[in-house]
């Protein structure tokens, strides 16, 4: 079963190993930036693999600024949603929910409305390119958090995958498929209310 922190360790996105850090260029951050400023939502499924070999699979919606939902399947029975204010995590086989502050997690970057990487609060700690892809690995200048890493397809240039390192060490990578930018999404989706995700996941099982 996914635990808890495994669940909010894929918010936390970190490190990928080392690559060609000297080939970025100042178009290439750019052009990270632009995309991600863009977005004003998202939605998309997603696939979780953990380098345990756990695996799960489930949806995801961001509205900026900073909100977000993550549904994952069963078995995994976890639900994320952030309303702007805070982030709620709940295991419903467990009925537990967890509180999280917004500033602590590296992963508000990508929910922003504008995101600047320009050495002063964000920087580039690793880059890679080719042909498909490219890896942008990013940190925080004053903060104790750890970089994340960002992987976008190249043609066209879409946000594809994430990898992360938990507090357990454990990796995990999340990618995206079947992604939707800028679509309207129901207010609604960001609105965690225990009683109403309870109803919806017993009606999911019959």
């Amino acid at each position: 079963m996914l635990k808890i922190s495994t669940t909010l360790g894929v918010l936390s996105f970190v490190l990928l190993s080392t690559s060609a850090y000297a080939n970025n260029t100042a178009s290439d951050t750019q052009k990270v930036e632009d995309y991600l400023n863009s977005i004003k939502t998202l939605r998309a499924n997603f696939i979780q693999i953990a380098s345990n070999g756990e695996k799960v699979e489930g949806r995801l919606y961001i509205e900026k600024p900073n909100k977000i939902r993550m549904e994952y399947n069963a078995p995994s029975d976890m639900l994320i949603v952030g309303n702007g204010d805070y982030i709620v995590c709940y295991d419903k086989e467990l009925d537990q929910i967890t509180n999280i502050d917004y500033e602590d997690i590296p992963a508000t970057l990508i929910l922003a409305n504008t995101v600047k990487i320009d050495n002063k609060e964000i920087k580039v700690s690793d880059f890679y390119k080719d042909n498909g892809i490219t890896k942008l690995s990013l940190e925080y200048t004053k903060d104790d958090m750890g970089p994340f890493t960002l992987v976008f397809s190249n043609t066209p240039f879409e946000l594809k995958q994430w990898k992360v390192i938990t507090q357990q060490s454990m990796e995990v990578s999340l990618s995206l498929y079947d992604t939707v930018t800028d679509g309207k999404l129901d207010s609604k989706l960001f609105e965690f209310r225990k009683n109403k995700e309870t109803k919806k996941s017993s009606s999911h099982r019959k």
